[in-house]
C-alpha cells in the first residue's frame, strides 16, 4: 500500500497492491523449494527472477519451469538473456542438460 497524503488516499485505485519483483524473491524461492519436496508434480517458479542465477536458483530449489514476470517491464529482452545465461552456465558446469540441475539443493 502507498498513500498520497496531500489526498488522504491510497495511491492505487484499488486501495491496496502486491509485491512483485526481487521483493518476493526469497519467499517465491523458498515456497519452491517447500512445495517441490511435498508433491510429484511439476512445479513452475516464479517471482522475482531478473537473471539467469535467479532462475537457476528456482531450478535448484525444485522448479521444473520458470516464469518471468516485472523483468519484462525493465527489458523486454530479459527471457533470451535469462536463457542464454542459463546454457553458458549449464555448459561451464558440465551440465548435459537442465534436469541435472534440477531439485539438487541440499539443505
Amino acid at each position: 500500500m502507498a498513500i498520497d497524503i496531500e489526498r488522504r488516499k491510497p495511491m492505487l485505485s484499488i486501495g491496496t497492491g502486491g509485491l512483485s519483483g526481487p521483493a518476493v524473491k526469497p519467499v517465491a524461492l523458498r515456497m519452491v523449494w517447500q512445495v517441490a519436496q511435498a508433491v510429484n508434480i511439476p512445479v513452475i517458479g516464479l517471482g522475482g527472477i531478473m537473471n539467469a542465477t535467479d532462475a537457476i536458483e528456482f531450478f535448484m530449489a525444485g522448479a521444473s519451469a520458470i516464469e518471468i514476470g516485472t523483468a519484462n517491464f525493465i527489458d523486454p529482452a530479459v527471457t533470451i538473456k535469462v536463457r542464454d545465461g542459463i546454457n553458458e552456465w549449464l555448459d561451464s558446469h558440465g551440465c548435459e542438460s537442465l534436469s541435472d540441475i534440477i531439485g539438487v539443493l541440499e539443505a
